[in-house]
């Protein structure tokens, strides 16, 4: 990330530059002026050096500006938006290196083409506002990125997983037991852990869990299922034994105030993932369940008794095994809430897309998901089985196809909404290539409903659909452009 010292030397750099230019001075004019080599005027200009107080003087006099003028970080209106982007949060926290950026490049592409990069940085913010995208925004998007340039498996993790393991001589056997966790919270990191405190604010609604640093105590919302406190239990250990300081205190959607926030709550999350679903245990489960000839729905579900998680848990790791362990890169997985059953608007409220940015895919569009997918379509059914019975969940696969002619194999799990707790669908979408038509032994079966799909219903073309939520106006309004661009070149290419 850019430090203060490189912000100030970049901005100097560019008003310097400007003001050159103003003034109508050549590199080698200035620095002839000012008795410095064009070769350290050069690097003034491009954020590397910061000039000696002498020589500053010496600049503001040739240039007739003042001297607290020329070392202000106040840049010309014409680069206000550079020495904006400069000064914010998001680039000071942005892990460049992460991405393998380095800042000091960064800071010699804007210094070599300012008013390109204005132009540029200039656009970014309008679309920003336009789309009144946050702060946060940026960082999830940049945690997503990272998570696919590494197919969303870390090593590293995994790795800290088994030595915590070992340390602490914890039985790894699924249905992982809970109590070893809660033993090495109390005994190694000094946990209090309060279960009754959180029953006594209502208004945190389906909030699990606040960690309390100052007391180290861990409130814990009564009622939580045994999956939903190994999780939380799970992010815990994790914080502490990974080391990491700047974290969420609670363990619901909360404010992004750093991307290393967001970074070490993924990584806890991860551990915590690893921890309950032990990665050579799970991939033996998984490859069993691939080689069935038929699609047992019943078999998955055993795997969910077995592991004794969330199905989002269980769908997550899914999400880190299956590029590694079984070459099945080209995924993606989808949450879709629904926050009452009488709202019509489904909230995309988690996407990842491995290798390529797969369909579906979030919009900012206001428009209607398509309603033949299976994340919409087991919420629906989720929903209309709990009037008549209580099931934990329910679970399904279909075989999706794209207008673009990709086909995805998608496995779903939803549950219908509770009292504090929206409905929810989570679900992998896996491309049907060769490879998995190699891995997965049942993706043919016919008992796997086989659905042409869209986008949107705004931009869809299938007549008749049965469950369309809203007319194709986006289609239309492209037809009528079409109609129109055509028009119009048949008009200009006429023969006169």
């Amino acid at each position: 990330m850019l430090s203060h010292g490189q912000v100030v030397r970049l901005i100097f750099g560019l008003k310097l530059r400007e003001l050159r230019q103003e003034r109508g001075f050549t590199p080698a004019e200035l620095a002839r002026a000012c008795d410095v080599s064009v070769s350290y005027l050069n690097e003034i200009e491009k954020g590397k050096k910061y000039p000696k107080a002498d020589k500053i003087l010496s600049l503001s006099k040739v240039l007739s500006v003042s001297y607290d003028q020329l070392t202000s970080l106040t840049l010309s209106r014409r680069l206000e938006p550079i020495s904006e982007l400069l000064q914010s949060e998001v680039l000071k926290e942005f892990p460049l290196e992460m991405f393998g950026l380095d800042p000091i490049r960064i800071v010699e592409l804007i210094a070599d083409a300012p008013a390109k990069m204005n132009a540029f940085i200039s656009t970014l913010f309008e679309i920003a506002r336009n789309y009144e995208m946050r702060q946060e925004n940026f960082f999830l998007a940049a945690l997503r990125s990272y998570q696919e340039m590494h197919d969303n498996y870390f090593e590293d993790l995994e790795e800290d997983v088994r030595t915590f393991c070992v340390e602490q001589g914890l039985n790894t056997a699924a249905p992982f037991d809970t109590t070893q966790l809660e033993r090495v919270l109390v005994e190694k990191y000094g946990y209090t852990l309060n279960r009754t405190t959180l029953a006594n604010h209502a208004s945190l609604g389906r909030l699990r869990s606040v960690f309390q640093p100052k007391t180290r105590c861990l409130l814990l919302r009564p009622g939580l299922s045994k999956a939903q406190e190994s999780f939380v239990l799970g992010r815990e250990v994790a914080f502490n034994y990974l080391g990491l300081k700047e974290r969420p205190y609670v363990n619901a959607t909360f404010a992004v105030h750093s991307f290393d926030e967001v970074l070490n709550n993924f990584k806890a999350s991860y551990f915590a993932g690893a921890l309950l679903m032990e990665e050579e245990n799970m991939v033996r489960d998984l490859q069993q369940f691939f080689e069935l000839p038929q699609w047992q729905p019943e078999r998955l579900q055993d795997l969910l008794t077995r592991y004794d998680v969330s199905p989002e848990m269980f769908m997550q790791r899914l999400t880190n095994l299956l590029p590694r362990h079984f070459g099945l890169q080209s995924l993606f997985f989808l949450r879709f809430d629904q926050a009452r059953a009488t709202d019509d608007g489904y909230k995309l409220s988690k996407e990842l897309h491995l290798s390529r940015l797969h369909n579906p895919h979030g919009n900012a569009l206001h428009e209607h998901y398509c309603r033949r997918w299976i994340s919409i379509r087991l919420v629906q059914e989720a929903r209309l089985r709990a009037l008549t019975e209580a099931p934990a969940f329910v679970l399904g696969a279909q075989r999706s196809c794209y207008p673009n002619n990709d086909e995805y194999l998608c496995l779903t799990l939803a549950r219908a909404a509770g009292p504090t707790e929206p409905a929810v669908s989570v679900t992998v979408g896996l491309l049907c290539d060769d490879n998995l038509r190699q891995k997965i032994q049942f993706h043919e079966d016919p008992t796997i409903i086989q659905r042409t799909v869209n986008e949107t219903c705004e931009r869809c073309h299938i007549l008749n659909c049965e469950v369309r939520a809203s007319e194709p106006v986006e289609l239309e309004r492209r037809a009528r452009q079409q109609a129109t661009e055509t028009a119009i070149a048949a008009l200009v290419n006429a023969d006169k």
